[in-house]
């Protein structure tokens, strides 16, 4: 095939209006006076410019891409919300008074918008409702649940994107995960190192990896506009069986943090991250008081809150 020929790579990211922008004061009107007071309000303030959210750096950094991407890939960030198209007059107003060429969105009226994550093509998405992200989740979407910002804002950051993510229940499946809770460490190491040959059992993360690896593949690997890390609680011996999961993925991850059990908020400020996902909420707690971060509701760690 004629390599001018090929199609353009494409990154989509779905993002709710909530987690683009602060809608924290509306959103109070609607839990405390209802749809038809949260309808006037958002009426009222149609003209009044949202601030940006806590994925919202995450967004423009993301679309900024695509001037470096020419007509090789494309990265699309697109509207989801729960909001009616007369609500969400303000939120698409407010996206491109702050540049953001957002030209696709879905405004559902109430109803959870996950079920046109598949028709959009999503790679991610990213919401502030738990509820909205679970059912995507089970679609078989990666999603997040973006956590409120308990970081300080500094200074603005490079242009390049960098993700990071958690392993088990994230990148991987939660089979490891789930040994390690009922068997014990040892245990655990015992089987990833008898194991470290066998590939790990993707997770519900892997196919948002596989578009950004498909997306660095177009740039020099020290040119690159996107830079990932992996960022594990687990050590050695049980890293042997990650790395090679990737190999035999045939990806690349530029950043492997091993951090046996030490806590991930430091390094995450030391890589810089835009954005950081994990299955467990202690850790997403402690990350978000350095980084953005997106809460993954998946595997053995949220049992309970799906019970």
């Amino acid at each position: 095939m004629n390599p001018s020929h090929r199609e353009s790579v494409r990154l989509i990211v779905a993002i709710s209006s909530r987690a683009l922008f602060d809608l924290s004061e509306s959103h109070q009107v609607f839990e405390s006076q209802g749809v038809d007071a949260y309808r006037d309000y958002q009426v009222a303030h149609e003209n009044d410019i949202l601030e940006p959210g806590v994925a919202f750096a995450l967004a423009k950094k993301l679309m900024s891409l695509n001037l470096a991407l020419g007509d090789r890939g494309r990265v699309e960030v697109i509207l989801i919300s729960r909001n009616s198209s007369d609500t969400g007059l303000r939120v698409l107003t407010s996206a491109h008074h702050h540049g953001l060429d957002i030209a696709r969105a879905a405004f559902t009226g109430g109803a959870s918008p996950y079920r046109y994550l598949s028709a959009f093509g999503a790679h991610l998405f990213l919401s502030a409702d738990p509820r909205d992200v679970r059912s995507a989740l089970n679609a078989g979407c990666a999603a997040a649940t973006v956590l409120p910002a308990a970081f300080p804002a500094g200074p603005e950051k490079d242009e390049q994107v960098r993700i990071a993510f958690d392993g088990d229940a994230v990148l991987f499946s939660d089979d490891a995960e789930r040994l390690f809770r009922s068997e014990g460490l040892e245990v655990f190491n015992a089987a990833e190192l008898a194991s470290a040959h066998e590939p790990l059992p993707g997770g519900p993360f892997k196919g948002l990896l596989v578009a950004i690896h498909q997306l660095q593949a177009l740039f020099p690997p020290e040119a690159s506009p996107l830079r990932t890390a992996l960022v594990t609680s687990r050590g050695a011996p049980s890293h042997e069986r990650v790395i090679r999961t990737l190999r035999a993925w045939g990806i690349r991850i530029d950043e492997a943090l091993f951090l046996g059990g030490l806590e991930k908020g430091r390094f995450l400020a030391a890589f810089d991250a835009d954005i950081f996902f994990d299955d467990q909420r202690v850790h997403c707690d402690a990350a978000s008081r350095h980084v953005a971060t997106g809460h993954v509701p998946h595997g053995v760690a949220n049992l309970e809150c799906d019970s």
